[in-house]
């Protein structure tokens, strides 16, 4: 899971593995494999950071922080 912060600048938290595309429109659409779609305020070095950040952890069986 990877916390973002939406356009309305409320944070919330996706699941990282149901990450199908991120867009830049200029604003951030996440599409997940659902079909459903976020706009959030994080950027594409912020997103890619966290997701390899999550995946990393999945590797190393880190559930918790």
């Amino acid at each position: 899971m990877v916390e973002v912060v939406g356009i309305n600048g409320e944070n919330f938290i996706i699941n990282a593995t149901l990450i199908e595309k991120i867009d830049f429109i200029p604003e951030t659409k996440i599409t997940l494999t659902t079909g459903k779609y976020y706009l959030v305020k994080d950027t594409k070095e912020e997103l890619i950071n966290k997701v390899i950040k999550y995946n990393q952890k999945i590797i190393r069986g880190v559930t918790s922080e």
